[in-house]
């Protein structure tokens, strides 16, 4: 069974060219987004205790995306970056979240179904972000993460699995990637993850 996931776009490298002109700016909101992706799986696990084949991949997501943000602080610490006292809200995130269902079951489905394609999405833009950086250790250190955000990409579809149709999944898979595609093609090109 086919856990990834095909993006329906492709990001610009217009993107990734704003990333390398404020790579402090990205840096800051990278730390921003690894501390709000673990407290999403987190509000997930305390959400849905209900459904419990979802709490332990949940639980070992968020620490490793909190593992994330300890890293990305240490790397703006290595060049002397602080964190972000007011990070400009995440536009991306807010309106895939406006596309989240009423009802229980369908609430649970698209919030897994989002994960999912925000996962892959950042392993994209990381490996995106590894290409253009030139200094060897944070070279790796970009690399290490897209692949971990890969994996947790997989992760979200398969709880997903656990619970619900493999039809009803990849259809609202699909129609949540179309609408993804559709929202990062009207963003700006900014220093940030989104």
């Amino acid at each position: 069974m086919k856990f990834s996931l095909n993006l329906k776009s492709e990001s610009s490298p217009k993107w990734v060219e704003a990333v390398m002109a404020d790579f402090p700016s990205f840096l800051q909101d990278h730390a921003s987004c690894e501390k709000k992706a673990s407290a999403m799986s987190m509000s997930l696990v305390s959400k849905y205790p209900d459904r419990p084949l979802i709490i332990k991949p949940l639980i070992d997501t968020a620490i490793e995306e909190l593992e994330h943000f300890r890293d990305v602080v240490l790397w703006m610490e290595k060049l002397g970056v602080s964190l972000a006292h007011d990070m400009q809200q995440d536009i991306y995130v807010n309106r895939l979240i406006s596309n989240v269902r009423k009802g229980r079951d369908e609430g649970l489905i698209d919030r897994l179904c989002l994960g999912s394609i925000i996962e892959c999405r950042g392993a994209e833009r990381f490996r995106m972000v590894e290409e253009a950086l030139t200094e060897p250790e944070i070279k790796r250190f970009y690399k290490i993460l897209w692949a971990s955000e890969a994996k947790h990409g997989n992760v979200f579809v398969e709880l997903a699995l656990h619970y619900f149709d493999e039809k009803l999944i990849y259809q609202r898979l699909n129609e949540l990637l179309e609408i993804e595609a559709e929202i990062l093609n009207g963003l700006e090109f900014r220093a940030a993850l989104h």
